[in-house]
């Protein structure tokens, strides 16, 4: 993992935010952790997943638990922003290492539905710890944090917004490369466009802390963008962007994207909580892979 290099966004916020990329899935991890008390909360966190082999590992998440450790933090919270499509998470290895309630939107619910019925395998909501609704509240450490809905990408895909700063999922990318599919199960665009809308009214300053960059050739990978540098330079939405404009768009560049490379075996670990399936009789364990259900 590389740390992030623009993380002197810190200091709009009361909590400092430690970014580490997983560069094999272009994603962003963060350990926010609140100075006063020594608590914190993990975001997105990855697992080493590699399809070839069906290897798994624990390399890069290890380490964010050497920082915790080093740090001597005390791990409140697992947070997913939403259940992810294109990396596999480490939630039940940060849980089993540092502890924490794993925690996720409430819509994980029905994402869980359609994909337990394409998968054939068992997934429930009591899988998570903790399943929010839109506008509860909770804290890490002293600093609160307030559950902002915010789908479109998928129906459970959450914001996470803490004094000055927001951890956004898939929601907006870079400036320079837009916004979220919305072609999965019960993604919308429409629903997207509000959801952007609720983003950008936190207020120019606030800083959004991003779940994937993808860098142009000679770029390095950048976690956070304030508010103000997304409405004025979003390249599929900006301030002026109607969302007649905005939903022909999405659906358009939609209609013209792969699948996720990862999406099959993502899927089925990250809709529930992280935990992997049983060992077979012979002690192996095995993920499915339907075949033409994407």
């Amino acid at each position: 993992m590389l740390r992030c290099v623009n993380a002197v966004f810190n200091v709009v916020t009361q909590a400092n935010v430690d970014p580490f990329f997983h560069e094999a899935t272009n994603t962003w991890s963060y350990l926010v952790s609140d100075p006063e008390t020594g608590a914190a909360a993990i975001v997105d966190p990855v697992m080493d997943f590699d399809a070839s082999s069906g290897r798994i590992g624990a390399k890069s998440v290890g380490q964010i638990i050497e920082a915790v450790n080093d740090r001597q933090l005390k791990v409140q919270w697992v947070l997913e922003t939403h259940a992810h499509a294109d990396h596999l998470t480490a939630a039940q290895i940060i849980k089993r290492s540092l502890g924490g309630e794993i925690a996720i939107g409430r819509g994980i619910q029905q994402v869980q539905k359609h994909f337990s019925e394409v998968f054939q395998i068992a997934a429930d909501g009591d899988l998570f710890d903790r399943l929010f609704n839109a506008g509860e509240q909770f804290s890490i450490g002293s600093i609160p944090v307030q559950v902002v809905a915010t789908p479109g990408h998928t129906p459970d895909s959450l914001t996470y917004r803490l004094p000055g700063a927001a951890f956004i999922g898939d929601t907006l990318f870079a400036p320079d490369y837009g916004t979220a599919r919305c072609d999965f199960p019960g993604g919308n665009a429409a629903q997207l466009y509000q959801s952007i809308q609720t983003l950008y009214g936190f207020g120019d300053e606030t800083v959004l802390y991003l779940c994937h960059d993808y860098p142009g050739p000679g770029l390095a990978p950048r976690c956070c963008f304030t508010v103000g540098e997304q409405r004025t330079g979003n390249v599929h939405i900006g301030q002026d962007t109607t969302e007649e404009q905005f939903v022909a768009l999405r659906t358009t560049r939609d209609a013209e994207l792969s699948v996720p490379k990862l999406i099959i075996p993502s899927l089925q670990v990250n809709m529930r909580a992280g935990h992997l399936p049983e060992p077979e009789d012979n002690g192996l364990a095995y993920l499915r892979w339907p075949l033409d259900a994407f």
